[in-house]
């Protein structure tokens, strides 16, 4: 590597560090203002909060990346084509492939930081941050247990305690569950008991009664009873029934597929396989990123007024990228069949780094018809 090279890539990773812990903050408060809402009206410590924000950091990391390689490498060819480094350097006979040999490299560099990132560090980290949401979904004194006080665990469910007992139990209980859309129901008992099982807690209701309301046809049925059981697994979170996310999976375990896997995960074996393969192609992402930040700089003649058009330009061309992916994936998880479609996006953003390369040797290019201003 000669000493140009050296030095590009120098200034590549400097930057790539600063804008990486600009975006990483941003998006990570984001995450903490509404995870902190949650807990702490869940009733949960600050240790808890910081405990949870920390295992969601691999993740936001591995989102920001790409963005990251991308603003890096465009600010630096900005630089370099302001100051006349590369002018130089085009001068000294060094063509725009030759140019983009040290941000090719750093482009591979940051892919395999997301290589381990996507492999490694976020699926240990969302094992992790399941099995404590899971804890805390379950920890059902510390969330819904508030003698005197509305409580709304989720959507359409409202539930009041007035009192509860020493040896735990509750007395004089009104439970509202109006997640159905043709009718809702009211619980009221005089006492009850919580209960664990396999598939989550259990209410366990005693002396009340069942009112439930059929929307369409405003009629009232009312059913009394001795003891009665609500699921209250059914309102928490997958999570605390022992459903895992897929990002929690190894990659292997992924590419596998089998029916153990979509039974541990809820999802399809082709939302599976194509998690599975994008793991793999996602890091070659950031290093398009980085490719098409220089490509699109280069496609223009030096001018005083800074490559704010090339700019633009090259993050439309971040932007369809990006498109074709969110495209890919709609169709690649409707059939299993249809996995390679993970390379789509890397293929696309390669073959537009390549043109608009190609494009900037060109001595009429699409920005030099003015010449230099």
């Amino acid at each position: 590597m000669s000493r140009f090279d050296r030095y590009l890539l120098s200034q590549l990773l400097m930057l790539f560090g600063f804008f990486s812990l600009v975006l990483v903050a941003v998006y990570w408060v984001n995450r903490a203002v509404s995870l902190f809402d949650q807990l702490i009206g869940d009733g949960q410590t600050a240790l808890v909060f910081l405990e949870l924000t920390a295992l969601s950091l691999p993740n936001v990391i591995r989102m920001v990346v790409p963005v990251a390689a991308f603003a890096a490498s465009a600010y630096v060819t900005n630089r370099l084509s302001t100051e006349s480094e590369l002018v130089v350097m085009q001068a000294t006979g060094f063509s725009a492939f030759r140019l983009a040999r040290p941000v090719l490299a750093f482009g591979l560099i940051v892919a395999a930081m997301m290589a381990v990132l996507v492999h490694v560090l976020v699926p240990a980290s969302r094992v992790t941050l399941d099995a404590r949401q899971a804890a805390i979904a379950e920890n059902v004194t510390a969330r819904f247990l508030r003698a005197g006080e509305f409580q709304f665990p989720a959507d359409g469910v409202s539930f009041y305690i007035r009192e509860i007992t020493e040896l735990g139990e509750l007395r004089d209980i009104f439970l509202s569950d109006g997640r159905s859309s043709t009718s809702r129901t009211s619980y009221t008992a005089r006492r009850a008991l919580l209960a664990r099982s396999d598939s989550g807690p259990k209410l366990v209701l005693f002396e009340g009664m069942a009112q439930t309301l059929t929307l369409d046809e405003q009629r009232l049925a009312v059913t009394r009873f001795e003891n009665f059981t609500y699921d209250l697994g059914a309102i928490l979170s997958p999570s605390a029934l022992g459903i895992r996310d897929e990002a929690s999976l190894t990659t292997p375990a992924l590419l596998r597929a089998g029916a153990a896997e979509q039974a541990l995960t809820g999802q399809s074996r082709a939302l599976l396989l194509y998690e599975g393969h994008n793991r793999l192609a996602q890091p070659f992402l950031a290093t398009v990123a980085a490719l098409i930040g220089f490509s699109a700089l280069m496609v223009g003649a030096f001018s005083r007024f800074g490559l704010w058009k090339q700019l633009l330009g090259g993050s439309v061309g971040l932007v369809v990228v990006q498109m074709v992916a969110n495209s890919a994936e709609t169709l690649g998880v409707r059939d299993e069949r249809l996995w390679p479609l993970v390379w789509a996006a890397p293929l696309v953003g390669a073959a537009l780094t390549l043109f608009l390369l190609w494009l900037s040797q060109r001595p009429h290019g699409l920005f030099r018809r003015r010449g230099a201003a």
